[in-house]
């Protein structure tokens, strides 16, 4: 009989032994540790009687291995590593599924603290370039829509930029992709597609798309756009709108300066300024004084039509990096060496057949790409030079490499690195990472909707009342112009009106101003 038949005839009468004795054993101390245990080649008989006399409880015999997974006190491992018998003892380390991710800005909102079961009762009407009915996270939904005259089906999506609003407010709770803040299907959606592939639209068209969200029933319309001149005409509409019952939520804008942007800046509209996970403004969100909340918008997950993403890899012998792919840079996998070509800024001579690292500075990104590609590099990793994560685009630019961005830290760790094998894939995904206060704004809309299921008899000005009143202070004490009343948070508001009722008890209230049409709000940096 050879060693693995006299091993597997052994473990299997230390089970039975185990099952009328051990397997009632508690350990004296709670610092247990669960551990994979190798046996020398001839030792595994001897040796797992002796690791269970060291007061283990098996936890898995793996037979055909000579192992067994156990959980031992933490102080007896020592002792266990060092038996004769044993070739080595390892952590029986965890592993997850990979199938679906909550992006960042759903605990940051507090939507995973509250239930959307009664969402049902609310409908949020998106206005934007329209919403892939297709898509493996978007199609469960109950949805509706109608279309725009000169922009096609509303249930399609050329710009990819409403898919990826849908995605934060509704991606459903399955085993794919995301999640969005109203996962599980409850929340009636109505959707405008205003914004073709060309991607603006004027403040007439955005006018008709607000009557045909009332028309529909909206509770709440969304617009992640925007532009730069007031419209009286526009005005007045959003303020009819909103003395029907309608809570409009738009985007701050994304020039990074001072001025209003419109429709946020009517009164009559919540404007949503953009921050990141370490909850800090967006370099390119608007401040003004008619920012009334604030809401994630920096390297947001979400859907996008199914295939036009692009999902990255790049890891070296150090480990896995965050790195996000250039927009428009094509889809490859390459190995070679890293590269330190500086900022980019002139052709990298030492590239041949290697990965170009490049810093962020003075030219643009596709100038850097070029730059790496006509030292005859293969492949070019862009990194920050300031504090975050780095989403970039090449602007149209035809590059023939793949790129990427990553932050100043990988960056800084990568360089250490000069030399060492690298490996670099960009390949098609259904989801993608975006900026933008368009990002941040369905955030609040569907976070206002969530509140609002719970109280439906409040009126819209009370729900957004109840968002500023309970929003968590960020920036300079009180309302300011980068942060507004600061993040929305759906736990606190729906608890301040469990407790108040929807009047509330007068800590704040919402506010806004006076802008028409546009462009997006959604971009990524050009250098």
């Amino acid at each position: 009989m050879n060693i693995k038949s006299i091993f597997r005839i052994s473990v299997i009468s230390v089970i039975i032994s185990i099952n009328l004795s051990v397997s009632s054993l508690t350990f004296a101390s709670n610092d247990v540790e669960r551990v994979i245990v190798q046996f020398k080649p001839g030792k595994s008989d001897l040796g797992l009687q002796q690791a269970l006399a060291s007061g283990a409880v098996l936890e898995r015999a793996l037979l055909a291995h000579d192992a067994i997974a156990i959980s031992i006190p933490a102080n007896a491992i020592k002792g266990l590593a060092n038996n004769p018998n044993v070739e080595f003892v390892e952590p029986d380390a965890k592993r997850y599924p990979y199938s679906q991710t909550q992006p960042y800005g759903i605990q940051m909102v507090q939507a995973n603290l509250v239930s959307d079961l009664n969402a049902g009762n609310r409908k949020v009407c998106i206005i934007d370039s329209g919403y892939q009915i297709s898509h493996e996270d978007l199609s469960s939904n109950m949805v509706s829509g109608t279309n725009d005259s000169g922009t096609g089906n509303w249930y399609t999506d050329e710009n990819h930029h409403g898919t990826h609003v849908a995605g934060t407010i509704a991606a459903f709770n399955n085993d794919k992709g995301v999640i969005g803040i109203l996962p599980n299907g409850y929340i009636q959606l109505h959707i405008i597609k205003v914004f073709g592939a060309d991607a603006w639209a004027y403040s007439s068209d955005l006018i008709a798309a607000l009557d045909a969200c009332q028309t529909a029933g909206a509770n709440v319309v969304s617009m992640s756009l925007g532009g730069t001149f007031k419209s009286r005409f526009e005005d007045r509409a959003f303020k009819a709108a909103n003395d029907s019952g309608i809570l409009s939520v738009a985007a701050a804008g994304n020039d990074g300066n001072n001025r209003n942007s419109y429709p946020a800046s009517y009164s009559s509209v919540l404007s949503v300024a953009a921050i990141d996970k370490d909850q800090q403004v967006a370099s390119f969100s608007q401040y003004n004084s008619q920012v009334e909340l604030s809401a994630p918008g920096v390297g947001v997950l979400s859907t996008v039509p199914m295939g036009t993403g692009q999902k990255v890899s790049l890891t070296t012998a150090a480990g896995g990096y965050v790195a996000f792919a250039m927009e428009g840079s094509p889809q490859a996998s390459v190995t070679g060496s890293l590269v330190d070509c500086g900022i980019g800024d002139s052709v990298c001579s030492s590239a041949a057949g290697q990965i170009c690292l490049i810093q962020r500075g003075s030219i643009s990104f596709s100038d850097k790409v070029l730059n790496c590609e006509a030292g005859g590099g293969i492949g070019a990793i862009i990194y920050n030079n300031v504090s975050g994560e780095l989403l970039g685009t090449l602007g149209g630019i035809e590059t023939s490499i793949p790129s990427v961005g990553v932050s100043d830290t990988s960056g800084n760790s990568l360089v250490q690195q000069t030399g060492l094998s690298a490996s670099l894939a960009i390949s098609p995904d259904n989801y993608a990472y975006f900026d933008g206060t368009s990002m941040a704004t369905p955030h609040v809309s569907a976070a206002a909707a969530l509140v609002w299921s719970y109280h439906e008899q409040c009126t819209n000005d009370e729900i957004r009342a109840a968002l500023d009143a309970t929003a968590l202070d960020l920036g300079v004490t009180g309302k300011d112009e980068y942060y507004g009343y600061g993040l929305v948070q759906v736990k606190d508001a729906k608890q301040y009106l469990d407790t108040y009722g929807c009047a509330g008890n007068g800590e704040a209230s919402g506010g806004g101003g006076g802008q028409g049409g546009g462009t997006c709000h959604g971009k990524k940096c050009s250098n």
